[in-house]
This record gives C-alpha cells, structure tokens and sequence, in this order.
C-alpha cells in the first residue's frame, strides 16, 4: 500500500481535436446508418475557417460530407466568426477514396474464411473499483468537468463562452485509495465581453463547486486561465486532428495504450473493437469481485481472426490466482473481431456520441461495452478457486 498522486485531463466538444473526432464519427454514422458494414476509416482536420476530410471508404450508401462537417460545428457551438471557425462560412474540403482491395481480402467475410481483424496492433481495456463507473477517479472528475462547461455554456447559465475548453484533475491516494482531490486545473475560452475575475468566480462556483465540492478541501489548489486569457481558442488558436486524444478517450493515463485512435473507424478496426472488448472483459473481470484492478491486453495481426496474444494483469489485486482468471477470460469471451461485432452490437450508429467526454465509463445503454452481464458467470465459475488463494 502506497501514496500518490495521479493527474488526468479532458477536453469539451469545442476543442479543435474533438472537433475532428465528431466530425469523423458523425461520418461514419451517417455511412452506418445507410450501409451497416460500410468500411470507414476518415480522418478530419480542422484550422482556421477550413475543415479537411479524408480517408478510405468502401460502402453502398453515400455521405455528404459538407453538410455534416457544418451540422457538427453548429451543434458544438461554433457559430460566431468571432471563434476562428463558424458552421456557415467555414470552407469544407474533402478527399476521400476506396478501401485497399488487398485490405479488404483479408477482412471480408466468407464461407471458407472467419473475417479477419482489419490490421495489426494491441489494444488495452482497464477498469477498477475506485468509481461507480469502475474507472480510474482522475478521468470520471476531468470528463464531468468539461460537461459541465458544456452545459453551462449552452444553457446560458454562464455568459460569454466559447466552446473550446479543457480540464485537469489530480486526485491524491493513500494506501491505493482516492483520497482527495490535489488539484484543479481549468481553462475556458470566452469572449472579450467577460473578465477574467467574473469568468474565474462564475466557473468555480458553477463548474468546479458542484461538480468536485465533496473531494475538495482547503488545501486543493484552483487553477483557471492560469494565462489570465482565453479569447483566442478553437480551430484558430491550435490545429486539431482526429485521434489526438487517445488518453482523454480512455484512461487518463492509467493503464496501458496500444496507440492506435478510435474516430472514424469503422467496427472491422480492431483499433477501436479491439478496445471495446478489452475493457468489456477487464470491467466484468472487477465487477465479478475477481480483482481490484484489471488490464487486458489484445493483439490481433491483419486477415487473422483469433487474437495473437491474450493477456490479463491484476496488479496483484487478484482474489484467485491469475492463470484461473485468464482461463476464465478464454472461456467464456469470444475475441474474433466477427464475434465482437456481434456481441457487442457495434454495426449500429452509435459513435459521435463516443467522440467527446470518454468511450469508457459511460451510463448510456448504447456502450454495450459497459456492460457487467458476464460478471455473475465469472463470479459462480470463479468459486472452485477462491479456497485455494
């Protein structure tokens, strides 16, 4: 048993990198809904009064990639040229062609051949009994943070925002536990309307208070617009990308990343399915009262269905031995990216609402991912090894 500190951040809908995810994954939605097994992989660029799509796309339906792109940034908030980039005059340029067809090959389904995975790579899922959501405590307080700028910008609750925005949380831990909340770091774009005293005492008695007030004390340090000014943000202030914010989609940190981003990609990628199951099994692995703490480790190689490596990690927070718990893994989660599909129902147009705010931890019945259905299973199967550990 240790102490320590552990820092993760977020970022709102409006900052330019999750601009691009939004974009990317309201793309494929729209694709998914006309054509469930369209192959997507787009990747969106936004700067200054311009948004660049491009990417590889094979599927029977057609995107108006224009008019999405618009929808997007209108929704966020981004209708004041004032912010660098807005819904009606920014330009819209797009590139997009077919998928590989030796990709493909190795993808498709057929009688003679389970669907491979759509590349290589490894993909982490992590989960923890530390929240509610069993997500490690930095990243649920970040996410709720950012929300809540959100919310308030968009219901007016706090004049003179503008929806670029970012969080950081460090939460203190004793004996492996959260303790406390150390640290608050906030920074928010605002039009010159607004002060920086008003716009500090608006978010910390409207964002911060009811959002952190429990885990704070009087030695938790307020961090907002540390500059002393955010006016220039968005698009304008800094060049956003898809898959820029893989921490921020996930863990926060804690825990392991492959690397690879989900945005954009179509449930073929194992980047993104791949990840889905991972946390799945890890989050049913704690549910089941098996482990504290649980990491799980796929890897899978292009064409090939079943995985290339299976792993568990219990950070010796396991209650039975750890070889059981990977028996217990193998048997009873199937992880061919086919059967991932089908388990977790991904061929549904479900994934802007992923693109902000985390794809992990989320009570929202459409992150079948998040789901604890397995736990019982685990937990009755788990019996015969609990009086020998």
């Amino acid at each position: 048993m240790k102490n320590y500190f552990i820092t993760s951040e977020s970022v709102t809908e409006g900052h330019p990198d999750k601009i691009c995810d939004n974009i990317s994954d309201a793309i494929l939605d729209n694709l998914i809904v006309q054509d469930p097994y369209s192959r997507v992989a787009v990747e969106t660029m936004v700067t200054t009064g311009s948004v660049h799509v491009a990417g590889e796309v094979t599927t029977r339906g057609f995107v108006d990639v224009q008019t999405i792109a618009r929808r997007v940034l209108k929704e966020i908030g981004y209708t004041d040229p004032r912010f660098g980039i807005d819904a009606e005059d920014a330009g819209v340029w797009v590139s997009i062609h077919g998928q590989s067809p030796d990709i493909a090959q190795g993808v498709n389904d057929s009688e003679n051949k389970d669907q491979g995975a759509g590349d290589q790579g490894m993909m982490y899922g992590y989960a923890c009994n530390e929240t509610p959501e069993l997500m490690p405590m930095p990243i649920i307080f970040a996410h709720k943070l950012v929300r809540k700028l959100a919310e308030v910008r968009k219901n007016g609750m706090i004049k003179d925002l503008g929806p670029d925005g970012k969080s950081q949380v460090t939460i203190e831990y004793r004996d492996d536990k959260p303790f406390r909340i150390e640290a608050i770091v906030v920074a928010q774009q605002h039009r010159e309307e607004i002060s920086e005293e008003q716009l500090r005492k608006e978010i910390f008695e409207k964002v911060i208070k009811p959002v952190c007030g429990k885990m704070m004390d009087d030695r938790t340090k307020i961090h907002i617009n540390s500059t002393g000014r955010f006016v220039i943000g968005g698009p304008e202030g800094d060049t956003g990308v898809t898959g820029r914010k893989i921490i921020v989609d996930t863990y926060g940190g804690v825990g392991r990343h492959g690397g690879g981003a989900f945005s954009g990609k179509d449930p073929s990628k194992v980047d993104r399915s791949g990840a889905y199951m991972a946390r799945y099994i890890a989050k049913n692995i704690v549910a089941a009262g098996l482990a504290d703490k649980c990491e799980v480790q796929l890897s899978y190689a292009i064409g090939v269905a079943n995985p290339t490596s299976v792993f568990v990690d219990c950070f010796s927070t396991n209650k039975i031995p750890e070889e059981k718990v990977m028996q217990l893994v193998v048997e009873n989660f199937d992880m061919r990216p086919k059967a991932i599909i089908s388990q977790l129902d991904l061929r549904r147009p479900i994934y802007r609402k992923t693109a902000s705010y985390g794809h992990f931890g989320r009570n929202d019945e459409d992150f079948t991912w998040e789901k604890t259905d397995k736990a019982d299973i685990l937990k009755e199967q788990a019996q015969i090894y609990l009086n020998d550990y």
